[in-house]
């Protein structure tokens, strides 16, 4: 069964692209306060969480 692009782009996680903003915001914060590690671990965990926050979001629109 193929599902057609529209309905592709509706059930998209975001979870991956959360994942990315918040290693690479923890990044920059990490070296600003000179703890690069921490800063990308607890950047990649809040965006996990935003990531899962807006794909509930989008899946309950529906």
């Amino acid at each position: 069964m193929n599902k057609k692009p529209e309905e592709e782009k509706k059930n998209a996680s975001y979870v991956g692209v959360g994942i990315a903003f918040g290693a690479g915001i923890g990044t920059a914060v990490g070296v600003a306060m000179d703890e690069i590690a921490m800063g990308v671990a607890f950047g990649s965990a809040f965006g996990v969480v935003l990531g899962a926050v807006l794909s509930n979001m989008n899946h309950r629109k529906e």
